[in-house]
């Protein structure tokens, strides 16, 4: 007959429960699960897709960071300043190379947010965000960077 051993004061109880009863507290899921990610990491996500859609057929953008911040700034991104008073909220925004710095396209997390309901509206519109920028800085039209923009 075997006979379970209280543990010993020196010795950390192992706690199964916490004191109200609900089961034990800590992550609900694995890190690797996409459960675990913030919306801010799910929208870079989506970005990062739209990009690597677009390199396929425009090499060139390899040489061009693409950023993106929460809300838009005064000075077109560039970095911190003055919040948008007034004005439109842009959804995007490019910033041209200078210096050492390579050209920039900026997407803004929660004007993009708002303006969708659901993660496939979100995927459409960071795309055509994405588009619109990559046009601008390459001086050409929407459509001939993605023959199916507008499409969505």
């Amino acid at each position: 007959m075997d006979k379970s051993v209280p543990p010993r004061a020196s010795e950390p109880r192992i706690r199964r429960r916490d004191r109200h009863g609900r089961g034990m507290r800590g992550p609900v899921a694995p890190p690797q699960v996409p459960l675990s990610a913030s919306r801010a990491e799910v929208f870079a996500d989506l970005v990062q897709d739209s990009v690597e859609r677009l390199e396929r057929r425009w090499p060139q953008l390899a040489d061009i960071e693409f950023l993106v911040q929460d809300v838009p700034y005064m000075n077109g991104g560039a970095g911190p300043g003055e919040l948008l008073g007034d004005e439109a909220v842009p959804l995007g925004g490019t910033v041209s190379a200078r210096d050492d710095l390579p050209a920039r396209i900026v997407v803004y997390r929660r004007p993009v947010e708002i303006r969708t309901k659901s993660r496939d509206e979100r995927a459409a519109l960071v795309h055509e965000v994405v588009v619109e920028q990559v046009a601008e800085l390459l001086g050409l039209s929407p459509d001939a960077v993605d023959p199916r923009y507008g499409e969505d």
